[in-house]
């Protein structure tokens, strides 16, 4: 295991399956994961057809703010999906 695999593996949320896949679209460590934020990196992992459901976006946003997915208020759960499907409509 690599010292990024490690620092990924201690947020919140976020298992070996899920690492993976953020080390698969090029997000190493906790500083990628925060610049590209947490609707960016959903987003990527949709583009390269990775069938994931809302709870990655949950988990992601719940890593970077250091909370359980399913503690984060529904509004902002809202939001989170909100700005995923904005980004993809626009560029259809």
């Amino acid at each position: 295991m690599t010292a990024s695999h490690s620092e990924l593996l201690q947020l919140k949320n976020l298992g070996m399956a899920t690492v993976n896949i953020l080390q698969a679209i090029g997000i190493n460590n906790y500083n990628e994961l925060r610049e590209i934020g947490s609707v960016e990196a959903y987003r990527r992992i949709k583009a390269r057809d990775i069938n994931v459901s809302k709870v990655m976006l949950y988990a992601l946003e719940g890593a970077l703010m250091d909370v359980h997915w399913n503690d984060l208020p529904p509004d902002l759960k809202q939001q989170l999906v909100a700005d995923a499907e904005q980004d993809t409509l626009s560029e259809a």
